[in-house]
């Protein structure tokens, strides 16, 4: 096929082909070059297949894949595109698979595991997609508040309602041509995700006769869904909150012809099936995959529900996950070819009907000022207790019903979305905090001449509004003894930006550690210290410190947990803290990449600014670690008056191939808050020749 390969200054692939199939062919064999490791790691996750090389810590991701039925969804997904979108991710997977034996050769993490590559299969693509956002629904909180409500009663359900770590986000928005000062808007913003090693999102320029488009690539996936930009339109996403998969108790028996689930009417047949994970230095381990009517059981061995009698044949109790590709056989890839074909924002509009998962706050801009701000899809119509708990599946009224018709709203002179609140109110339970919102909306209405380059200080803004409700606890204390008092002034007279040089912002952060820490160790919480029978893929959503840590604004005012001492807390933490040694927050908040095999143990890493609540949003999790595993996997500005003066960046680089120049040539900048330009003109780039 024919594919012509670019690279500018930064190594990032501009590709040029004679239709769309050979570009889309162009795509994958540029991604197992650049990408091999990556890309089959994420591979191997979507089969459920990573501890056959990983080793036994990888067995609970592979057997959670394996139950919810991954790959076996993709493969119905893939069975359900229309003709032309099939070709074209299949004309990827032979791009993958021509490029593959080549960038395996260059990744010494093959040999280092002793992993070979294998053939991808052609709905590949669509598991890759799956596994990275079967997770973004937060279907997990649900676990936890049931637990809140068994232990602390159905009224504390909402006690630590608040976006965690778990839970992916980003910051993006809008300016109308009336703010900028060239007349034509700007979309900017940053996806917030676990920094991943290599990076998470590939900066790519994609060109045929039928479109031309720059923007931010999943490798294992062709084309660009989430960020792009074709010239005269651009768009860009942030995870919508909104609830989409629902959990589902299951009753399960045994019988001569199989297993049985008892639903709303009666018992039913249920599918049942076992598969080995083959594990690296141990013993396989067998996984029972069982499906009922409402979906593949991902929780087994729970213990019956209390008052109920035993059935003969009786099995423990498991949980069902419903999830809409699983239903409608849909992930929505017929829309990734439409927005690349896009010219403006009528046509992503359109495009974006078509969209079923994650789903997503979408802002888009054309060059003649046409803007559009709406939530792209699936939301099921079903019973609002779907919303909050884990379901019993033997009662009815838990059905889905259809598909909620998705908001939308009008642009004046701006527009912003980072997670909280907004046009998808109606559609989750829980959001991210107003403060980044907020900040950015601020920051924005401050200026009427804003341009491409100016958008970094918004990226780049620590204000940690957030802060507010632990310092007046603080404020409100008297009688420390005379280390605790010093810190104490430091803290009231600190601006509350979380700069990685400022001494102040790590006082903050250990005393909110210390905080947390006091009120998880709280006689009031601690039927919820204890580990849930949860699997462990579950965990982040699970722990009681990473909780109170991001409801810790809920907790240092609630009224439901009578006789917390939380002025006791907060003195006895100014206490600890006061004694130790004064250091910077960058000393401390550093950042930690997600590695599926680190290069060097304790590899060193560079001090981050920045907090979960900043509009820099570089996360740790207070009481637990200071380091930053999640944090903007790319920051990106497009411009509608000249694609040329658009502008992004990434945490690393272009390449995924260790030791190569562009592997974190661009971290400096990413640190530093610049970005690199965009360039689409081939006269400025230097062709490849034979892959070099």
């Amino acid at each position: 096929m024919t594919v012509r390969t670019y690279r500018d200054a930064w190594g990032i692939p501009h590709l040029r082909a004679s239709g769309a199939l050979q570009l889309a062919f162009g795509q994958g064999e540029n991604a197992a070059r650049d990408r091999a490791w990556q890309i089959e790691v994420e591979r191997h996750r979507s089969e459920g297949t990573t501890a056959s090389f990983l080793g036994a810590h990888a067995v609970p991701w592979d057997r959670f894949a394996r139950q919810a039925r991954l790959d076996d969804t993709a493969r119905r997904c893939f069975d359900r595109l229309d003709e032309e979108t099939a070709a074209w991710v299949s004309a990827y997977v032979d791009g993958v698979n021509a490029g593959l034996e080549r960038g395996a050769a260059a990744a010494p993490e093959f040999a280092a595991t002793g992993l070979a590559p294998r053939p991808w299969r052609r709905w590949t693509p669509l598991g890759v997609w799956l596994t990275h956002h079967i997770l973004f629904a937060g279907f997990p909180t649900k676990l936890w508040r049931e637990a809140v409500a068994r232990r602390l009663g159905d009224g504390a359900v909402e006690l630590f309602a608040t976006d965690d770590p778990g839970t992916a986000g980003s910051n993006g928005w809008t300016v109308s041509g009336e703010r900028t000062a060239s007349g034509a808007p700007l979309i900017a913003g940053d996806p917030h995700r676990f920094i991943q090693d290599p990076g998470f999102y590939q900066q790519i320029h994609l060109s045929c006769p039928d479109y031309d488009v720059v923007g931010l690539a999943v490798p294992g996936v062709p084309g660009i869904a989430h960020f792009g930009h074709t010239g005269t339109v651009a768009w860009a996403i942030t995870n919508a909150m909104s609830d989409y998969h629902d959990l589902y108790r299951e009753r399960l028996r045994r019988t001569d012809h199989g297993i049985e689930a008892l639903g709303p009417d009666g018992w039913r047949p249920a599918l049942h099936h076992r598969e080995t994970v083959q594990v690296a230095a141990a013993e396989p381990v067998e996984v029972d995959v069982i499906e009922t009517e409402r979906g593949p059981v991902v929780i087994e061995g729970l213990a019956d529900t209390p008052g109920t009698e035993p059935e003969p044949g009786g099995l423990p109790e498991g949980i069902s996950l419903r999830y809409p590709p699983r239903v409608t056989a849909d992930l929505g890839f017929d829309a990734i070819p439409a927005l690349l074909r896009a010219r403006t924002v009528a046509d992503v509009d359109r495009a974006l009907d078509r969209w079923i998962e994650p789903v997503n706050v979408v802002h888009a801009a054309d060059s003649t000022g046409g803007l559009l701000h709406r939530v792209a899809g699936y939301v099921p119509i079903r019973a609002r207790d779907n919303w909050f708990r884990v379901v019993p599946a033997w009662r009815g009224g838990h059905d889905w019903r259809g598909r909620v018709g998705l908001p939308r709203a009008e642009v004046d002179d701006l527009a912003v979305m980072a997670n909280a609140r907004g046009i998808a109110a109606p559609l989750g339970v829980e959001f991210a905090p107003p403060y980044r919102a907020d900040r950015i909306e601020a920051l924005l209405r401050a200026s009427r001449d804003w341009t491409a380059r100016r958008m970094a200080a918004i990226h780049m803004d620590t204000h940690l509004a957030a802060a507010a409700p632990l310092l007046a606890q603080v404020e409100r204390l008297g009688d420390l003894r005379p280390d605790a008092e010093r810190l104490r002034e430091r803290l009231l007279a600190w601006d509350r930006h979380m700069d990685a040089d400022s001494v102040a912002a790590a006082d903050y952060a250990r005393l909110r550690s210390a905080v947390t820490r006091g009120l998880a160790a709280a006689p009031q919480l601690k039927d919820l210290a204890e580990p849930l029978p949860y699997p462990a893929v579950f965990a982040p959503w699970l722990t009681l410190t990473s909780k109170v840590a991001f409801a810790l604004e809920n907790l240092l005012t609630t009224d439901l947990l009578p006789g917390l001492d939380v002025p006791g807390i907060v003195r006895a933490a100014m206490t600890e803290v006061a004694g130790e040694e004064p250091v910077a927050w960058g000393e401390l908040h550093r950042l930690a990449p997600c590695q599926a095999v680190p290069a060097v143990a304790d590899e060193p890493w560079p001090g981050l600014g920045g907090d979960h609540d900043c509009v820099l949003a570089t996360s740790s999790t207070p009481g637990i670690t200071d380091l930053s595993p999640r944090g903007p996997s790319a920051r990106y500005v497009w411009d509608l008056s000249c694609r040329e003066n658009s502008l992004w960046v990434v945490p690393l680089g272009a390449s995924g191939i260790r030791g190569d120049q562009h592997h974190h040539d661009q971290l400096p900048w990413w640190l530093r808050g610049e970005l690199v330009p965009v360039v689409t003109d081939f006269s400025r780039l230097v062709e490849e020749v034979d892959g070099r």
